[in-house]
């Protein structure tokens, strides 16, 4: 890294070798797109060659023109050729610095950071160094956050105390993440594409022939229970190799400077820094097969993290798939409070109920008449109806556990909210996050007299859905959350 005089410093010079490595990556379709034009001509090569060229001086280029400066109000940085940009983001905007690390920049003692804040975390115009110095992003890192200075009159305490570090044996909990089920679908049609584009034939090789045969002679439930086992197999692996790639290392640490700290991943390392005074609360996921095997992850409910776009990708994600008693603990933990993570909340009544079985079994039962009349039509095989009922049985079961999960409880100015079944959440939501109300009831939920609560935050998904409440509840726990604000909307 160099510095000129006027405060502007640069990236660090080795990556004059990271950027066009990762650029003749990204370029890689038209490279080879290149050489296909150019063999009808003859000079395949030759245009290949002038492409992989134009990439690597691209990719040079951004070292002579990315700078950057870091001021007392204000984080600047100026790159781009061509279209020149300047990006500025006052530091009391800041709400995370991210620091990445592949194994290339690992390689070269290098990293990647990104700053997040409430704007930014959704555009493409992100605050991002790629790459300085390992230590350079650290010491980063540490300006952007801990900038307070009446820090330095404090007395000299531990730096970090561990939250939770996870053990190698809670990598059993990765098969019940279905994450490597995305996996397993990529790699089948990449090869899949790739045997098209080769005009190779795979009923012809030995194996896959004598194995075609045995399946085309094989009963139905047989055919359909072997792919579902072989399936199963592979997104089970995949989703272990995911999670061990990820979460390898995972540590999680509060700072004596007021921010939580996680580190992670064994090819790609991941340092994460949360400001705890942009954190508004905390998430209880449970998916439906992790919650079989009593596992849950817990979720940062924060400014300038999005929760709904992936927990993992956005940096939320305080506590991979682990026991579900671990989950609650480090919740409390980095609440400060116990009282939310485990009070009774309040039911929502048989009318809430009543919309669960409806609409589960209500649409299971459409799905079986559509089967029995396409059926006797001979669209579809005959056998297809005579599974209807397993529909209304799943859906019956999907309708009570949906009962189950729904409710709701204000305690210790704290709103909580439960709901889902494939994926059961409980949101913990502090009063001081709530920005409004939203009160949304369709036709169904006024006849029924219900309403949907809606809690619109900064921080998580933007959202705390209360669902199919009665109505006069709904407005008790909003008065009582924030008293006096739906006062003048409300008649008599």
């Amino acid at each position: 890294m160099t510095t000129g005089a006027d405060g502007w410093r640069r990236l660090s010079t080795r990556m004059l070798v990271i950027h066009p490595i990762q650029e003749l990556l990204r370029a890689w379709p038209v490279l080879i797109g290149l050489v296909f034009a150019g063999t009808a001509g003859g000079h395949g090569s030759w245009w290949s060659l002038a492409g992989a060229g134009f990439v690597v001086v691209a990719g040079m280029l951004r070292w002579f023109t990315t700078t950057y400066r870091v001021s007392a109000e204000q984080i600047q940085v100026r790159k781009g050729l061509v279209r020149r940009q300047l990006l500025t983001v006052p530091r009391d905007r800041i709400r995370t610095v991210d620091v990445t690390a592949n194994a290339l920049h690992r390689s070269l003692g290098l990293a990647k950071v990104e700053v997040g804040t409430g704007r930014t975390d959704r555009k493409d115009d992100a605050v991002k160094l790629d790459a300085l110095h390992a230590g350079e992003a650290t010491r980063l890192r540490e300006e952007l956050l801990h900038r307070s200075p009446e820090r330095a009159a404090e007395p000299r305490l531990p730096r970090e105390s561990l939250i939770v570090s996870v053990p190698p044996a809670w990598v059993r909990y990765g098969p019940f993440t279905l994450t490597g089920l995305v996996t397993v679908g990529v790699v089948a049609g990449v090869a899949g594409r790739a045997v098209n584009e080769a005009h190779i034939d795979p009923g012809r090789l030995g194996p896959v022939s004598t194995l075609l045969d045995r399946w085309e002679h094989a009963a139905l439930p047989v055919e359909i229970g072997v792919f579902a086992a072989a399936l199963l197999v592979a997104v089970a692996l995949a989703s272990t190799l995911g999670y061990v790639l990820a979460f390898y290392g995972f540590r999680l640490t509060r700072n004596t400077a007021g921010t939580l700290h996680v580190t992670r991943g064994l090819i790609t390392t991941r340092s994460i820094t949360i400001e705890e005074r942009r954190l508004r609360g905390v998430e209880i996921s449970e998916p439906l097969l992790l919650r079989a095997v009593r596992g849950a992850r817990c979720l940062a409910i924060t400014t300038g993290l999005r929760v709904g776009r992936g927990a993992e990708r956005g940096g939320s994600l305080l506590l991979p798939p682990a026991p579900r008693a671990e989950a609650e603990r480090v919740a409390a933990l980095v609440l400060g409070r116990t009282t939310p993570l485990t009070c009774p909340l309040t039911p929502h009544g048989p009318r809430a109920t009543g919309r669960r079985y409806t609409r589960a079994v209500g649409l299971a039962a459409l799905i079986a008449a559509a089967c029995l009349v396409l059926s006797g039509l001979d669209v579809l095989p005959a056998w297809t109806w005579h599974v209807a009922p397993v529909l209304l049985v799943i859906a019956a079961l999907l309708a009570y556990d949906r009962t189950r999960s729904l409710g709701h409880a204000l305690v210790e100015r704290t709103l909580v909210s439960r709901r889902g079944s494939l994926v059961r959440r409980r949101a913990v939501l502090s009063c001081d996050g709530i920005i409004g109300w939203n009160l949304r009831r369709s036709f169904f939920q006024r006849r029924a007299g219900l309403a949907t609560l809606v809690a619109t935050t900064a921080a998580g998904r933007q959202r705390i859905d209360v669902q199919d409440v009665p109505l006069d509840e709904a407005l008790r726990v909003a008065d009582a959350a924030l008293p006096g604000l739906l006062t003048p909307f409300l008649e008599g």
